[in-house]
């Protein structure tokens, strides 16, 4: 028959969300940089709902060609490939921030600033750092325990099909995600130094703060995978989306335990 599909992979019909997406972006980066220039934040958040609704829209058809049977297992695998592909590119985002942070940390530039070659202290003088083994510790057992709680969710859909654990898993690694957060801006709000005027703020709000970022991103991955499992999407066979929502959130903690020890023991 004509037009008769013959072959495992997937095919895309044209669609406008590459374009909306690259001109939302676009826009809302340029109203950051009218922001930060003091023209008010209206640019960039217009642009940031259009980045909204772009990634709402572009994955509600993903997940609309998932159930009309577009999924076959070589599409499945080029998902899965595509998002650690996704994955090597946070990491190696993340990389700059701790080269910056052990750059400075092993070769601090002196106070006045004049000479490169003479070694200052780190962190600089009058930086007051935290404490690693109060509220970071604890911030760490609680993204820790998120992850098992992750695991426990994705062990139970593959191995058991259990939905109701699998739906108690994710309740638990998404309130601990949003604990966690909390607990970060607390601890901001009691910093004893600031973003601007040392290399140690920059660096520690910076490397933290995009870490926090991310958390958010992941808590609501997992919220919506928690949606999406009270409507019956996801299968033993068929769960692509829970899938990359659990190794996202593996991956952010991980890179909360390189900041832990980085930043909040050792460059202490």
């Amino acid at each position: 028959m004509a037009h008769a599909k013959d072959h495992d992979y997937h095919i895309l019909n044209p669609s406008v969300w590459p374009f909306l997406g690259a001109v939302a972006g676009f826009v809302m980066l340029f109203g950051a940089v009218l922001w930060m220039h003091g023209s008010g934040p209206w640019m960039f958040l217009i642009g940031f709902v259009g980045v909204l609704y772009v990634m709402f829209g572009w994955w509600a058809d993903v997940v609309t060609e998932s159930h009309v049977g577009d999924h076959t297992p070589v599409v499945r695998i080029g998902l899965k490939y595509g998002f650690i592909l996704f994955i090597m590119s946070e990491v190696m985002f993340f990389a700059a921030w701790f080269w910056s942070f052990f750059k400075h940390a092993l070769y601090p530039i002196d106070p006045g600033g004049l000479s490169p070659a003479i070694d200052g202290p780190w962190p600089p003088a009058g930086i007051e750092t935290f404490d690693p083994w109060h509220l970071p510790l604890i911030n760490t057992l609680i993204l820790l325990c998120s992850g098992a709680a992750a695991t426990w969710a994705h062990h139970a859909l593959v191995h058991e099909d259990n939905k109701e654990d699998m739906k108690w898993g994710l309740i638990i690694a998404v309130g601990l995600g949003v604990i966690f957060t909390g607990l970060q801006a607390y601890e901001y709000t009691h910093a004893g130094f600031g973003f601007a005027g040392n290399i140690y703020g920059a660096n520690f709000f910076m490397a933290t703060g995009f870490h926090g970022v991310h958390v958010i991103i992941g808590t609501i991955f997992l919220f919506v995978c928690y949606l999406r499992l009270r409507r019956g999407h996801f299968t033993q066979d068929k769960h692509i989306g829970f899938e990359a929502a659990a190794w996202y959130w593996h991956f952010v903690d991980v890179v909360w335990l390189f900041l832990f020890a980085a930043v909040y023991v050792w460059g202490q």
